[in-house]
């Protein structure tokens, strides 16, 4: 057992979850906005869809050490989200569906000695194509909670939660940031710039940590159970995020538990 299976278990659970949602939307619901600014649902589920292409790209390029780009260039993916969204909710869907299972069935057939190869996505640095899964279970899992249809960051598996901090953390700016230290979950990030300790549960802090949260809903908290993040004021809005495509140091080989 390796960190590939616990990857491959919950982003088959995550893009059922996705697809059941999308299923679920009329043609009015895919035109509306989503909660990231300037698109609406089509837009996202388009760039989820072209997403998975894109690291099927990569996984061709881990099989094969054939260098294949996980987008030809930034004005492209650009280009294809905007020409696919507009399309009605069936189209939408199909095509999610479809791309999802053809990254799927690239895992399956990935031989395993070729999970460590090195591969390289839109910002550096390199990594290990094992840590594809763990790049394309962000995105699925962030994206879902950005329709706006009732999946939120509340929502995202515990698992999820701890392996995302962690990475976000580990791929903070060396240059400092508008904290100096974050708490969530019983660790503590410590030397990360000047400025207040952020603190709360693991799911409030990634959620700031992704621009998901911000603001008074930060200090205040928007569940029944009244958590937030705790300081004494509003917090500072977080670094940009991704930083990086993946957090420095990664080990080639899959190993036993990440991180």
């Amino acid at each position: 057992m390796t960190v590939l299976d616990d990857l491959r278990a919950e982003l088959t659970k995550a893009n059922d979850r996705l697809l059941a949602t999308v299923a679920r939307l009329s043609d009015p619901d895919v035109a509306a906005p989503s909660l990231l600014p300037g698109w609406t649902r089509g837009h996202l589920i388009t760039h989820v869809a072209r997403n998975a292409d894109s690291h099927l790209n990569l996984m061709t390029w881990a099989r094969t050490g054939v260098y294949t780009p996980q987008y030809p260039d930034v004005a492209t993916r650009d280009a294809e989200i905007e020409e696919g969204a507009g399309r009605a909710m069936k189209e939408q869907y199909d095509d999610l569906a479809e791309s999802t299972a053809r990254l799927d069935q690239a895992v399956a057939a990935m031989p395993p000695e070729r999970w460590a190869a090195m591969v390289r996505g839109m910002q550096p640095p390199e990594h290990p194509a094992w840590y594809i899964l763990a790049r394309r279970l962000r995105e699925v899992e962030i994206h879902h909670s950005d329709l706006g249809t009732g999946y939120t960051w509340a929502d995202w598996p515990a698992s999820f939660v701890r392996r995302e901090l962690h990475d976000a953390l580990a791929c903070w700016p060396r240059d400092g940031g508008p904290v100096s230290e974050v708490r969530a979950g019983g660790r503590s990030w410590t030397g990360l710039g000047e400025g207040p300790v952020v603190e709360g549960p693991p799911a409030y802090v990634l959620a700031w940590l992704t621009g998901r949260l911000t603001g008074d809903d930060a200090s205040r908290g928007d569940r029944a159970d009244g958590e937030g993040l705790r300081l004494a004021a509003r917090p500072p809005a977080a670094p940009k995020w991704p930083a990086a495509s993946a957090p420095p140091g990664l080990p080639a080989a899959p190993p036993e538990e990440y991180p």
